[in-house]
């Protein structure tokens, strides 16, 4: 039988030690993968360079379809996953959803992977 994971809340930003700074606990651990795994797809590596340098701070879902080219719930898909890892934020407004990456995340997980980088 498969082992099951532990149910993590990776919503919030990651909160650790950098991994350079010694050996990571296994819960530590976990919350690291957790967020890369959320990044390891190219379609979200996309979304998120778009949504990391859109002109406005805000991209629907429409639009956001357009640009990669995939179909909308593919796009939505895609989007829950990098919002459950805390890397966007949504906002419905009427028919639309807006979506903004959360820098904040972005930038401890760079921390965790390297407290030295782009100092």
């Amino acid at each position: 039988m498969p082992k099951t994971l532990p149910v993590i809340d990776v919503s919030a930003p990651i909160c650790c030690a950098p991994v350079s700074a010694g050996p990571m606990t296994d819960d530590a651990a976990l919350e690291v993968a957790l967020r890369l795994k959320a990044l390891a797809d190219p379609v979200r590596i996309k979304l998120m360079s778009i949504l990391l340098t859109a002109d406005e701070r805000e991209v629907c879902t429409t639009d956001l379809a357009s640009d990669v080219d995939i179909a909308e719930s593919t796009v939505s898909h895609h989007l829950g996953q990098l919002r459950k890892a805390g890397m966007v934020a949504s906002e419905r407004r009427g028919m639309k959803v807006f979506h903004r990456a959360r820098t904040d995340a972005l930038d401890a997980l760079r921390v965790v992977l390297n407290p030295n980088c782009c100092n």
